[in-house]
């Protein structure tokens, strides 16, 4: 049996990774979606288990000890992993695995899996884009916008490490982008 691929899709916080992996999976319902874990606060209207697998600073920690991470990272103030066992077995049984992690986490994810992981980079048209869109979101204080600002201006520097870069201009133009994307490397 051929063993799956693994489409990691990243970008600095607000360029849309979400959106487009959620509208990526609308025209694709031949992907499973690999659920990151978090220490974050759960967002209005996501849930445990299936937008993220919410974790105390504690409960985090001993997973890393127990070695249940792919990978993992701090980012900003909060941790974020990806759990190895439902990776590994979605892949093993032949599945194409998607998943949304931040830059340092595809990057780690590329590093150990290598051929067997594709990496697609998010990008917004502007950095003032980028301000609008997540002043929109109203989830970050002044503070913690310029933090995510700074951040996303470094992270942009490494797109060119990415397998496929995406300008998410148009949320529909970057949807199929990635489906595009997808199918020729999975023809490959």
């Amino acid at each position: 049996m051929k063993k799956g691929l693994i489409f990691v899709i990243s970008a600095p916080s607000g360029a849309g990774k979400t959106t487009v992996t959620s509208g990526f999976l609308k025209n694709r319902s031949d992907f499973t979606v690999s659920v990151s874990a978090t220490t974050r606060q759960p967002r209005a209207g996501e849930k445990n288990g299936e937008h993220y697998f919410f974790h105390t600073q504690d409960e985090f920690k001993k997973l890393i000890r127990k070695g249940e991470f792919l990978e993992y990272a701090r980012v900003l103030d909060n941790y974020y992993g990806t759990p190895k066992k439902p990776l590994i077995k979605s892949t093993e049984e032949g599945k194409n695995v998607i998943m949304d992690v931040d830059i340092q986490g595809a990057k780690n994810l590329k590093k150990k899996l290598k051929d067997k992981c594709v990496t697609i980079f998010i990008i917004p048209p502007s950095l003032e884009e980028l301000e609008k869109r997540l002043r929109l979101r109203s989830t970050e204080n002044e503070e913690s916008l310029k933090k995510r600002l700074d951040k996303a201006g470094h992270e942009i520097s490494f797109a060119k490490q990415f397998d496929k870069i995406i300008i998410n201009d148009k949320l529909e133009d970057a949807v199929q982008q990635s489906i595009n994307a997808v199918s020729q490397f999975l023809k490959s």
